[in-house]
């Protein structure tokens, strides 16, 4: 990405009146991110949600400056990243309508492999939850899925280390900047982590490890994978609110049951009765649920001369025949179609041959 155009999306991103599901939407509706700091704050404002508060933010020179700033310190570090228009963002995550527009990268970080799951719990795990993780990737090992976590205490660093040891990819999801870690315990495990997988994070390089940032950071990890497991949790806690993101995100989850005496288990068993996650009890679960163990074959295409559509489907083949090209999440915005419905009415209509899909989530009509 040239430099010009990579300040234009720190700036946006530095944008505290402008998500990531706005900034997509400004985007796409301006056609280049370069090209919304050219436009006038009027002639955005005439684009739905966007009014001066928005074009106040956008146009304030100290978010100019700290981009800048931004810029200088990963052409300095040689900072990798990854942009959501652009090919070597996960495939996973594009799917996701409230992922980052950019997030930035350390380490042999290959996103080639598609069988990614990401694995998290209680800070507080017990012997029970780490020789439960331990045994669960080792035995997952011959399918060689990439293992991501959050490199906190617990859990995470269990889910971390094992992969490791058994030699498979791992992804750690930070909740700051790169300028640090956290926590500083876990420091001695950056060098093994980064030689078979690396970190991840959307924070800037000096941004600390608030709390709002471990939540917000939970949705990357749920969203980049293909499943999410919960090994042990209490009743309350951020591995609950990663299974509850990844259920937004109509991905499978599962959770180790425990005795209803456990406090530890009582987060587990709870999204369990509520079917809010399928029942672990071995890898073999996880491998029957995420179909590892069957080669498909490829699916067949073909265009019919008289295709039957949907309701859904002729919405969204109307408004692709009006916009021409168009990325996932504004679809799913600009029809109101949520995003756990929108991928598989793809699927089916790619089927009918009437959508074609490009690279970088992008649709049009054939």
């Amino acid at each position: 990405m040239q430099k010009e155009k990579l300040l234009a999306v720190l700036r946006l991103q530095r944008s505290k009146a402008v998500g990531d599901i706005l900034a997509k939407k400004l985007i796409a509706k301006v056609g280049d991110v370069e090209q919304i700091f050219k436009e006038k704050p009027t002639t955005l404002q005439k684009i739905n949600g966007i009014g001066s508060h928005v074009t106040n933010h956008l146009f304030d020179t100290k978010n100019l400056q700290e981009a800048e700033k931004e810029l200088n310190y990963i052409q300095d570090n040689k900072i990798d990243y990854s942009y959501f228009l652009e090919d070597d963002y996960p495939v996973n995550l594009q799917h996701c309508i409230d992922a980052p527009i950019l997030f930035f990268k350390d380490g042999n970080i290959d996103f080639s492999n598609q069988k990614i799951i990401s694995i998290v719990g209680t800070r507080n795990i017990t012997s029970y939850g780490r020789d439960f993780c331990n045994q669960l990737i080792e035995d997952l090992t011959e399918h060689n899925p990439i293992i991501v976590s959050g490199f906190a205490y617990g859990v995470d660093i269990c889910a971390h280390k094992a992969a490791i040891k058994n030699k498979l990819q791992t992804f750690a999801v930070l909740a700051h900047g790169f300028d640090q870690i956290y926590p500083k315990v876990h420091k001695k495990y950056i060098n093994q982590v980064n030689e078979k997988g690396g970190f991840i994070t959307e924070f800037w390089s000096e941004e600390q490890p608030l709390r709002e940032n471990f939540l917000k950071r939970n949705r990357i990890v749920a969203g980049i994978s293909k499943a999410t497991i919960i090994i042990e949790s209490a009743e309350k806690g951020g591995s609950l609110v990663t299974a509850d993101i990844a259920n937004s995100y109509s991905k499978d989850v599962f959770a180790v049951p425990g005795r209803t005496t456990d406090i530890y288990s009582k987060g587990c068993n709870s999204l369990i009765k509520n079917n809010k996650a399928h029942l672990l009890t071995s890898a073999s679960d996880i491998i029957k649920m995420l179909n590892w163990d069957v080669s498909k074959a490829s699916i067949p295409r073909q265009k019919e001369l008289f295709v039957s559509l949907t309701e859904k489907e002729q919405k969204i083949y109307n408004y692709l025949q009006k916009t021409g090209k168009q990325i996932l999440d504004i679809i799913s915005l600009e029809t109101t179609i949520p995003m756990c419905q929108l991928s598989s009415i793809l699927l089916q209509m790619e089927l009918k041959g009437v959508i074609k899909p490009l690279p970088g989530k992008v649709f049009e009509a054939t």
